[in-house]
Protein backbone atom coordinates (compact mmCIF):
# COMPACT_ATOMS: atom_id res chain seq x y z
CA UNK A 1 0.00 0.00 0.00
CA UNK A 2 1.28 3.41 -0.54
CA UNK A 3 -0.73 6.58 -0.57
CA UNK A 4 -0.44 10.41 0.30
CA UNK A 5 -2.35 11.54 2.86
CA UNK A 6 -2.14 14.89 4.71
CA UNK A 7 -2.70 13.93 8.09
CA UNK A 8 -3.47 17.84 9.33
CA UNK A 9 -5.39 20.63 7.55
CA UNK A 10 -7.26 23.27 9.10
CA UNK A 11 -9.71 23.22 6.07
CA UNK A 12 -12.01 24.95 8.10
CA UNK A 13 -10.41 28.17 8.35
CA UNK A 14 -11.83 31.49 7.03
CA UNK A 15 -8.28 31.61 4.88
CA UNK A 16 -10.26 29.06 2.79
CA UNK A 17 -13.43 30.79 2.55
CA UNK A 18 -13.31 31.97 -0.71
CA UNK A 19 -11.84 28.96 -2.96
CA UNK A 20 -12.18 25.64 -0.21
CA UNK A 21 -14.05 23.24 -2.69
CA UNK A 22 -11.07 24.53 -5.40
CA UNK A 23 -8.65 23.69 -3.17
CA UNK A 24 -9.83 20.40 -2.24
CA UNK A 25 -9.73 19.73 -6.24
CA UNK A 26 -6.71 20.45 -6.31
CA UNK A 27 -5.41 18.35 -3.78
CA UNK A 28 -7.64 15.54 -5.33
CA UNK A 29 -5.79 16.18 -8.69
CA UNK A 30 -2.17 15.99 -6.63
CA UNK A 31 -2.67 13.06 -5.99
CA UNK A 32 -3.98 13.22 -2.07
CA UNK A 33 -5.78 10.28 -1.24
CA UNK A 34 -7.27 11.52 2.02
CA UNK A 35 -7.09 15.03 4.44
CA UNK A 36 -7.58 14.55 8.05
CA UNK A 37 -9.09 18.08 9.52
CA UNK A 38 -8.34 18.81 13.20
CA UNK A 39 -10.95 21.25 15.26
CA UNK A 40 -9.34 23.73 17.24
CA UNK A 41 -12.48 25.46 19.28
CA UNK A 42 -15.94 23.81 20.17
CA UNK A 43 -17.84 26.33 17.79
CA UNK A 44 -15.82 24.50 14.63
CA UNK A 45 -16.92 20.78 15.56
CA UNK A 46 -20.36 20.87 13.68
CA UNK A 47 -18.39 22.67 10.68
CA UNK A 48 -15.15 20.57 10.45
CA UNK A 49 -17.84 17.19 10.65
CA UNK A 50 -20.13 18.82 7.48
CA UNK A 51 -16.78 19.98 5.87
CA UNK A 52 -15.14 15.69 6.38
CA UNK A 53 -18.40 14.55 4.89
CA UNK A 54 -18.29 16.79 1.43
CA UNK A 55 -16.15 14.55 -0.02
CA UNK A 56 -14.77 11.37 -0.44
CA UNK A 57 -11.37 11.81 1.48
CA UNK A 58 -12.17 13.86 4.19
CA UNK A 59 -11.56 12.48 8.27
CA UNK A 60 -11.86 14.49 10.96
CA UNK A 61 -11.13 15.62 14.64
CA UNK A 62 -12.76 17.54 17.30
CA UNK A 63 -11.36 18.80 20.08
CA UNK A 64 -10.03 22.51 21.87
CA UNK A 65 -6.25 23.66 21.13
CA UNK A 66 -4.23 24.48 23.84
CA UNK A 67 -4.09 28.33 21.88
CA UNK A 68 -8.02 28.49 22.01
CA UNK A 69 -8.36 27.50 25.63
CA UNK A 70 -7.72 31.19 27.28
CA UNK A 71 -11.08 31.73 25.31
CA UNK A 72 -12.40 28.31 26.15
CA UNK A 73 -15.32 27.96 28.77
CA UNK A 74 -15.40 24.56 30.92
CA UNK A 75 -18.77 24.19 29.78
CA UNK A 76 -16.50 23.59 26.21
CA UNK A 77 -15.31 20.36 27.67
CA UNK A 78 -19.24 19.22 27.80
CA UNK A 79 -19.49 20.13 24.37
CA UNK A 80 -17.00 17.96 23.36
CA UNK A 81 -17.89 15.03 25.80
CA UNK A 82 -21.74 15.15 24.59
CA UNK A 83 -20.23 15.66 20.55
CA UNK A 84 -18.01 12.42 20.82
CA UNK A 85 -21.39 10.66 22.28
CA UNK A 86 -23.66 11.49 19.60
CA UNK A 87 -21.36 11.26 16.62
CA UNK A 88 -19.45 7.92 18.09
CA UNK A 89 -20.66 5.72 14.92
CA UNK A 90 -19.77 8.17 12.30
CA UNK A 91 -17.22 6.78 10.34
CA UNK A 92 -14.95 10.03 10.12
CA UNK A 93 -14.53 10.61 13.30
CA UNK A 94 -11.31 9.42 13.72
CA UNK A 95 -9.50 11.47 16.83
CA UNK A 96 -9.83 13.96 19.51
CA UNK A 97 -7.84 16.66 18.37
CA UNK A 98 -6.14 19.30 18.07
CA UNK A 99 -5.27 19.28 21.62
CA UNK A 100 -2.11 19.43 23.42
CA UNK A 101 0.08 22.23 25.53
CA UNK A 102 2.18 25.37 23.83
CA UNK A 103 4.56 26.74 25.88
CA UNK A 104 6.55 29.32 23.25
CA UNK A 105 3.74 31.81 23.36
CA UNK A 106 4.21 33.50 26.98
CA UNK A 107 1.26 34.89 27.75
CA UNK A 108 -0.17 31.28 27.89
CA UNK A 109 2.73 29.72 29.19
CA UNK A 110 2.71 31.03 33.00
CA UNK A 111 0.55 30.70 36.10
CA UNK A 112 -2.94 30.56 35.89
CA UNK A 113 -3.00 29.63 32.00
CA UNK A 114 -0.39 27.16 31.81
CA UNK A 115 -2.59 25.55 34.31
CA UNK A 116 -5.57 25.70 32.65
CA UNK A 117 -4.00 24.50 29.26
CA UNK A 118 -2.97 21.60 31.26
CA UNK A 119 -6.64 21.19 33.20
CA UNK A 120 -7.93 21.16 29.33
CA UNK A 121 -5.38 18.73 28.05
CA UNK A 122 -5.99 16.43 30.93
CA UNK A 123 -9.52 16.33 30.59
CA UNK A 124 -9.23 15.98 26.80
CA UNK A 125 -6.87 12.61 27.58
CA UNK A 126 -9.73 10.96 29.57
CA UNK A 127 -12.19 11.82 26.78
CA UNK A 128 -10.82 10.20 24.01
CA UNK A 129 -9.74 7.28 26.24
CA UNK A 130 -13.53 6.93 27.19
CA UNK A 131 -14.42 7.43 23.18
CA UNK A 132 -11.86 5.01 22.21
CA UNK A 133 -10.31 7.45 19.88
CA UNK A 134 -6.60 8.25 19.55
CA UNK A 135 -5.22 11.85 20.10
CA UNK A 136 -3.30 14.58 17.67
CA UNK A 137 -1.65 16.77 19.78
CA UNK A 138 0.15 19.67 19.87
CA UNK A 139 3.41 20.02 21.09
CA UNK A 140 5.15 23.45 21.32
CA UNK A 141 7.93 23.47 23.64
CA UNK A 142 5.90 20.92 26.08
CA UNK A 143 7.29 17.80 24.89
CA UNK A 144 8.07 16.89 28.59
CA UNK A 145 5.28 17.95 30.19
CA UNK A 146 2.91 16.08 27.58
CA UNK A 147 4.35 12.55 28.19
CA UNK A 148 4.15 13.35 31.75
CA UNK A 149 0.26 12.93 31.27
CA UNK A 150 0.40 10.80 28.65
CA UNK A 151 2.30 7.79 31.06
CA UNK A 152 -0.33 8.44 33.89
CA UNK A 153 -2.89 6.74 31.46
CA UNK A 154 -2.90 3.72 29.27
CA UNK A 155 -1.96 3.79 25.74
CA UNK A 156 -3.92 6.12 23.41
CA UNK A 157 -2.10 6.81 20.42
CA UNK A 158 -1.70 8.97 17.57
CA UNK A 159 0.10 11.63 16.12
CA UNK A 160 2.62 14.46 17.70
CA UNK A 161 1.78 17.40 15.55
CA UNK A 162 4.60 19.24 13.94
CA UNK A 163 7.29 17.51 16.49
CA UNK A 164 10.60 19.36 16.92
CA UNK A 165 12.12 18.22 19.86
CA UNK A 166 14.98 15.46 20.80
CA UNK A 167 15.72 12.08 19.69
CA UNK A 168 15.16 10.87 22.83
CA UNK A 169 11.71 12.72 23.16
CA UNK A 170 10.57 11.42 19.76
CA UNK A 171 11.54 7.51 20.57
CA UNK A 172 9.49 8.43 23.85
CA UNK A 173 6.62 9.25 22.41
CA UNK A 174 6.60 6.45 19.97
CA UNK A 175 6.97 4.14 23.23
CA UNK A 176 3.60 5.54 23.90
CA UNK A 177 2.06 4.52 20.37
CA UNK A 178 2.37 7.94 18.78
CA UNK A 179 3.67 8.84 15.17
CA UNK A 180 5.46 12.15 14.25
CA UNK A 181 4.03 14.54 12.40
CA UNK A 182 6.34 16.30 9.55
CA UNK A 183 5.82 19.31 7.04
CA UNK A 184 6.81 21.90 5.80
CA UNK A 185 8.84 23.14 8.69
CA UNK A 186 11.71 20.10 7.84
CA UNK A 187 11.96 21.66 4.24
CA UNK A 188 13.64 24.63 5.29
CA UNK A 189 17.97 23.88 5.02
CA UNK A 190 18.59 25.56 8.02
CA UNK A 191 16.53 23.58 10.55
CA UNK A 192 18.61 21.51 10.64
CA UNK A 193 17.57 19.72 13.87
CA UNK A 194 14.14 18.73 11.92
CA UNK A 195 16.23 17.80 9.03
CA UNK A 196 18.13 15.35 11.30
CA UNK A 197 15.09 13.79 12.80
CA UNK A 198 12.87 13.18 9.79
CA UNK A 199 16.00 11.75 8.04
CA UNK A 200 16.98 9.74 11.52
CA UNK A 201 14.07 8.31 12.20
CA UNK A 202 12.28 5.07 10.97
CA UNK A 203 9.34 6.04 8.26
CA UNK A 204 7.26 4.07 9.64
CA UNK A 205 6.97 6.40 12.87
CA UNK A 206 6.23 9.19 10.61
CA UNK A 207 3.13 10.50 9.02
CA UNK A 208 2.78 13.55 6.37
CA UNK A 209 1.18 16.55 6.77
CA UNK A 210 0.92 19.97 6.44
CA UNK A 211 -1.02 22.03 8.73
CA UNK A 212 -2.73 24.49 5.96
CA UNK A 213 -2.81 27.38 5.64
CA UNK A 214 0.07 27.55 8.12
CA UNK A 215 3.24 26.13 8.36
CA UNK A 216 4.54 26.79 4.54
CA UNK A 217 6.93 25.10 3.45
CA UNK A 218 10.49 26.78 1.89
CA UNK A 219 9.08 27.35 -1.73
CA UNK A 220 6.09 29.25 -0.83
CA UNK A 221 7.18 32.71 -0.69
CA UNK A 222 6.77 35.12 2.06
CA UNK A 223 4.39 33.11 3.91
CA UNK A 224 2.05 32.64 1.37
CA UNK A 225 -0.75 30.53 2.44
CA UNK A 226 -0.05 26.76 2.49
CA UNK A 227 -2.55 24.03 1.10
CA UNK A 228 -3.26 19.93 1.18
CA UNK A 229 -2.15 19.72 -2.07
CA UNK A 230 1.71 20.34 -1.15
CA UNK A 231 1.74 17.68 0.88
CA UNK A 232 2.92 16.06 -2.48
CA UNK A 233 5.88 18.08 -2.76
CA UNK A 234 6.66 17.56 1.23
CA UNK A 235 6.59 13.63 0.46
CA UNK A 236 9.02 14.16 -2.46
CA UNK A 237 11.32 16.31 -0.29
CA UNK A 238 11.48 14.01 2.55
CA UNK A 239 12.47 11.17 -0.27
CA UNK A 240 15.45 13.27 -1.68
CA UNK A 241 16.32 14.17 1.73
CA UNK A 242 16.51 10.44 3.08
CA UNK A 243 17.77 9.16 -0.47
CA UNK A 244 15.01 6.88 -0.85
CA UNK A 245 12.18 6.49 -3.47
CA UNK A 246 8.96 8.66 -3.11
CA UNK A 247 7.03 4.94 -3.43
CA UNK A 248 8.68 3.73 -0.35
CA UNK A 249 7.91 7.04 1.59
CA UNK A 250 4.43 7.40 0.49
CA UNK A 251 4.04 3.43 1.54
CA UNK A 252 5.45 3.26 5.32
CA UNK A 253 3.92 7.10 6.00
CA UNK A 254 0.96 5.88 4.98
CA UNK A 255 0.94 2.62 6.78
CA UNK A 256 2.49 4.84 9.85
CA UNK A 257 -1.02 6.98 9.43
CA UNK A 258 -3.61 3.80 8.99
CA UNK A 259 -1.85 2.25 12.40
CA UNK A 260 -1.83 5.23 15.14
CA UNK A 261 -5.32 6.44 13.51
CA UNK A 262 -7.31 3.01 13.34
CA UNK A 263 -10.20 4.32 11.89
CA UNK A 264 -8.69 5.94 8.89
CA UNK A 265 -7.79 2.04 7.62
CA UNK A 266 -11.65 1.28 6.60
CA UNK A 267 -12.08 4.99 5.40
CA UNK A 268 -8.94 5.78 3.61
CA UNK A 269 -7.29 2.23 2.68
CA UNK A 270 -10.22 2.03 -0.18
CA UNK A 271 -8.02 5.01 -1.75
CA UNK A 272 -4.55 3.60 -1.82
CA UNK A 273 -3.00 2.34 -4.20
CA UNK A 274 -2.21 -1.23 -3.76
Amino acid sequence: MAALFDTHCHLDATEFDADRQAVIQCAQTAGVDGILIPAVQASDFEKVRDLAHSFAQGAYAVGIHPMFVRHAKDEDLEALRSFLQAHRDDPRLVAVGEIGLDFFVPEISQGAQRERQIQFYQAQLDLALAAGLPVIVHVRRSQDELLKWLRRRPLIGGIAHAFNGSFQQAQQFIDQGFALGVGGAFTFTRAKQIRRLVTALPLSNLVLETDAPDMAPAWLENGARNAPHQVAEISLTLSQLRQTSIEHVLRETSLSALRVIPKLGALWAKSATQ
